[in-house]
């Protein structure tokens, strides 16, 4: 049995001078993991903040058609202004007085019901072309110093 003492050291080096490096590593890599994920959470936020605002968006533009379906019903009465919400009208006038009236209340509270309640309507036609415009509030959205406020105008020709 002749193994020294010696080549039993060369065989199996001493331990002592690794000792933590090990842990250093995998804290290094836990780090940069969690750095990932947070930039991940950060990129699924501004994913839903964007989609928010494009349904918004999509709602607007429904819902102006969806008025001028009501008026082109009603044409005459359009044509001659019947229909007009000549400022930025936030709260649905009383409906049931004439057939315009009814779409106007209606077209409103529609957009109050797909929007949001801060949201606000206005119609103006002259003759044969119309312009509508939907205001609404996009303040959940938005972040920081953007603006919230958001229109759609769609002109047309009735």
């Amino acid at each position: 049995m002749g193994i020294s003492m010696n080549r039993l050291r060369h065989a199996f080096p001493a331990r002592t001078q690794q000792i933590g490096a090990g842990l250093l590593e995998v804290l290094i890599a836990v780090l940069i993991l969690g750095v990932g994920l947070l930039g991940i959470a950060a990129m699924q936020a501004t994913a839903l903040r964007n989609s928010q605002s494009s349904l918004e968006r999509s709602q607007a533009i429904i819902q102006t058609y969806a008025i001028l379906d009501a008026m082109r019903a009603n044409i005459d009465v359009a044509r001659i202004g019947g229909y007009n919400l000549t400022a930025m009208t936030c709260n649905a006038p009383d409906g049931g007085a004439s057939l315009a009236a009814t779409d106007l209340h209606n077209w409103i509270q529609s957009l109050h019901a797909t929007i949001g309640e801060t949201t606000c309507g206005q119609i103006n036609c002259g003759g044969v072309s119309c312009e509508i415009t939907v205001q609404w509030d996009e303040s959940r959205s938005a972040r920081g110093q953007e603006e919230t406020t958001q229109q759609v105008t769609t002109r047309t020709r009735l």
